[in-house]
């Protein structure tokens, strides 16, 4: 075992793609669990883009990131929201949709909420 991991995303151990080409997820395997990075594309909806690919009403997922670039809304299943942009970190728990606001792709990391995440449901 190394004292030191360097890894890049430009290079990941998996990468997934959103439904429709509207982004991906690129997945580092760090041997305590896949942190993630990934890149929506303007347009891109949870509810269009990953609803399909996880079978579920609303994501399921539970992040905890940090957003690189652009702006991402998202919405509780309850009703509260927020809107991420460039430097937030975020945590957004199980039951909610989002979407990409602007025209600017929206890039961030994840590091709990990736594993499963745009993996087709069996």
């Amino acid at each position: 075992m190394t004292a030191i991991d360097c890894r890049n995303f430009d290079q990941p151990d998996e990468t997934r793609p959103f439904v429709g080409g509207m982004g991906r997820l690129d997945l580092v395997d760090t041997g305590d669990g896949a942190v993630g990075r990934a890149v929506f594309l303007p347009g891109w909806k949870w509810s269009e883009h990953v609803q399909p690919l996880a079978g579920t009403d609303s994501c399921r997922a539970d992040h905890t990131g940090y957003v690189v670039s652009g702006r991402m809304k998202v919405v509780m299943d309850g009703g509260e929201s927020a809107e991420f942009g460039p430097g937030d970190y975020m945590r957004v728990h199980p039951g909610h949709n989002a979407w990409v606001v602007g025209d600017e792709p929206c890039v961030t990391l994840d590091w709990t909420g990736f594993s499963d995440y745009a993996k087709p449901s069996a």
